[in-house]
């Protein structure tokens, strides 16, 4: 019988583990995601270990992706945001490996289940306002209803306004594991009708493989998307605008 597309997505218990009643075990899903976390670690500690004027390979790499996310905190947020850099960059590396973790054949993607991007997104979503109310207070609520706004309109807009700042957190988790589910959906498709076609699938293989450099692109470009709302929801905490 052959394999279901979606039960690349199933989570599996490496070590059973029940605490009072309450299922922690170490599954597939935390075994990628401690991955994601040790392989991002180690770049930047063995690229920069003997780091050079002049850069090598890795060293290059590691400088490009420090770069890269400074460069998307300070063109969004400012001079104010420097010191959430840390957050931001962690954030930004660990779904850029767990996403391209997950093309590796018979490894498991995380990013594409709802509940571990909500929990980013939901943990995103609170630390901004708290960031949002400490620094204005009570005046944090004008973010809500934007000055000079007729009278008239105020309740409607208000309502809107609340409604579109309280669906951040499920449009950022939405977005992220609908682009994972689907292109790994796609690919497992594909690769069952090469199976089946045998020495006729050479085509499916070639559009198999342009299938993998668009879902290539689109892990990058899903961990740059995440982290860049996040840095605009960062911005409107800060700067209220």
């Amino acid at each position: 019988m052959a394999q279901s597309p979606v039960e690349q997505f199933r989570i599996e218990r490496l070590l059973p583990i029940h605490l009072g009643g309450v299922d922690i075990s170490f599954t597939n899903s935390a075994a990628v995601m401690l991955a994601a976390a040790l392989l991002a670690a180690a770049l930047f500690v063995l690229a920069m270990r003997n780091r050079a004027l002049v850069p090598g390979r890795w060293q290059s790499v590691a400088e490009i992706l420090y770069q890269g996310g400074a460069g998307m905190l300070r063109d969004t947020v400012g001079a104010e945001g420097r010191k959430y850099f840390p957050f931001v960059f962690t954030l930004f590396m660990f779904l850029l490996f767990g996403n391209l973790i997950g093309l590796i054949p018979y490894t498991f993607t995380f990013t594409s289940h709802i509940i571990v991007t909500a929990a980013l997104a939901v943990f995103v979503f609170i630390g901004v306002t708290v960031i949002g109310f400490a620094k204005h207070g009570l005046h944090y609520l004008k973010l809500f209803l934007p000055e000079g706004t007729p009278i008239f309109v105020a309740p409607l807009l208000v309502v809107i306004e609340i409604l579109s700042y309280l669906s951040r957190p499920f449009s950022l988790a939405m977005r992220l594991a609908i682009n994972m589910l689907v292109g790994h959906v796609l690919l497992q498709l594909l690769a069952g009708f090469v199976i089946a076609l045998g020495v006729f699938g050479i085509v499916p293989i070639a559009f198999m493989g342009g299938i993998f450099l668009l879902e290539l692109l689109v892990a990058v470009l899903q961990a740059y998307v995440f982290t860049i709302l996040s840095c605009i929801y960062l911005n409107d905490a800060i700067h209220m605008h």
